[in-house]
């Protein structure tokens, strides 16, 4: 497989080690100072495209290689407004697009502990909850995308929750996301529900970019030569469990 990455910062270089390792080749790689190469013309023979930048370039970027017939993963965050755009384009050019918050595969397993424990504490009043996040002092959105997933599974669980919050709130039907940044911290992300009695938590910790890079890199194998929109769920095949 021919792979263009679109990023070539630590995420970047970090999927190109683990591509060459699994026997891809990489055609095309984008930074910040050759931009302008990513055109019809340097996507022609790019099988998958992987993009991990920023919130203001994403779009741009995923729109570039939709139209160009090129399937694309989308590891930015922070660029939601646009998602709907990137996805009637990828229907209108007949590709491929998957957009997640998390590449990790352990993430994503937690992502669906998330949604269990949700569901099972709906009924469990007297137990408030909180999400906390820490990554690197380079991570340029906060809270991450990912505890904002992780909110919105609760949300969607919790009938008493009505939406999220950056820090605490004295709104009782607000769910507080808190967000460290420290150096050198690949992502943590706890969540907590506290009660007078106990406390339940669940946490997913990270010790490097490598299964982030990995997950990636699964997501291209999966995502090439196919049309339609996916997540990591059909690359994990969670939905058959």
């Amino acid at each position: 497989m021919n792979i263009a990455l679109i990023g070539y910062g630590k995420m970047g270089q970090a999927i190109e080690q683990i591509a060459l390792s699994r026997g891809h080749e990489i055609g095309l790689k984008i930074r910040s100072s050759n931009q302008d190469d990513l055109n019809e013309t340097s996507l022609r023979n790019i099988d998958v495209a992987i993009e991990f930048t920023n919130p203001e370039s994403a779009l741009n970027n995923v729109l570039k290689c939709l139209r160009a017939g090129v399937p694309t993963i989308c590891g930015t965050t922070g660029w939601n407004h646009g998602l709907a755009q990137a996805k009637m384009t990828t229907i209108e050019c007949k590709t491929a697009f998957l957009q997640a918050s998390n590449f990790s595969i352990g993430v994503n397993l937690f992502f669906e502990v998330n949604k269990y424990l949700a569901a099972l504490m709906n009924d469990q009043n007297e137990y408030d909850m909180v999400i906390e996040e820490t990554h690197h002092t380079q991570k340029k959105d906060a809270p991450s995308g990912t505890a904002i997933t992780l909110a919105e599974q609760i949300l969607e669980n919790i009938s008493r929750k009505k939406h999220w919050t950056k820090d605490f709130s004295s709104e009782q039907d607000s769910l507080p996301i808190i967000a460290h940044r420290k150096e050198d911290v690949p992502g943590t992300h706890h969540v907590r529900y506290f009660s007078p009695i106990d406390d339940i938590e669940i946490i997913h910790t990270a010790h490097n970019r490598s299964g982030f890079a990995k997950g990636a890199v699964l997501a291209a194998e999966f995502i090439e030569g196919k049309e339609g929109i996916f997540s990591m769920k059909d690359v994990l095949g969670i939905d058959r469990l």
